[in-house]
């Protein structure tokens, strides 16, 4: 699977490097106008957009004709694009610490519940629509799929929406917003999770030959 996982780095690299470049220049530029923190909210979900290229590079060179050959099991081949989904999302979300660590030590007008509060907004927003956009990557043509990921984001935001509507029935949100926007983020975990299983399921009774 480390080979795959190389193999999507190489072909995504120049998008990649341009997403991290972009965020560090978009986190310094909008400390003129904005919070800069906000740009947690952001760095995940733009950072992931490697991962849908990557899986349409595959299926226009007929890639998965070729890696079902390899000494992988189907299960690790999907295990693989999750796991670059992941790690993709964690590195925009390090990335954009860079400007708002370096602004709080500047000026301290960010705090750490701020960097917090919009790293697991952004985190959560990313996972619940990787658990939509990936295994819809599978289960559908590549047209659709990118109708599907654009459309996956607007998706994440209403979902998160209705879970802290449904946690005020239950805690005052106002008075916990780190622990209410932790569950959430819990429950994106879970749903990524169930995502990556209908995707497998999926992938398994395929007829890639």
């Amino acid at each position: 699977m480390k080979g795959v996982l190389l193999k999507d780095l190489y072909i995504a690299k120049s998008n990649i490097l341009v997403t991290l470049v972009s965020l560090i220049v978009l986190g310094f530029g909008l400390s003129f106008l904005l919070e800069t923190s906000a740009l947690l909210v952001l760095a995940p979900v733009a950072s992931t957009t490697a991962v849908f290229i990557s899986i349409t590079s595959d299926a226009s060179s007929k890639w998965n004709k070729n890696v079902i050959t390899m000494p992988l099991s189907r299960k690790q081949i999907i295990s693989e694009k999750f796991v670059f989904y992941l790690l993709l999302a964690l590195v925009g979300l390090l990335t954009a610490l860079i400007p708002c660590i370096v602004l709080m030590s500047v000026n301290g007008g960010i705090t750490l519940h701020a960097l917090y509060l919009y790293g697991v907004i952004g985190m959560s927003a990313t996972l619940f629509a990787g658990g939509i956009s990936l295994p819809c990557a599978y289960l559908f043509d590549p047209e659709k799929s990118q109708i599907v990921f654009m459309l996956s984001f607007m998706a994440s935001t209403g979902i998160i929406v209705g879970l802290v509507l449904l946690l005020n029935l239950l805690i005052p949100v106002k008075n916990n917003i780190p622990l209410a926007f932790t569950i959430v983020l819990a429950f994106a975990a879970l749903w990524f999770l169930a995502g990556y299983r209908i995707a497998s399921a999926s992938y398994q009774r395929q007829d890639i030959t």
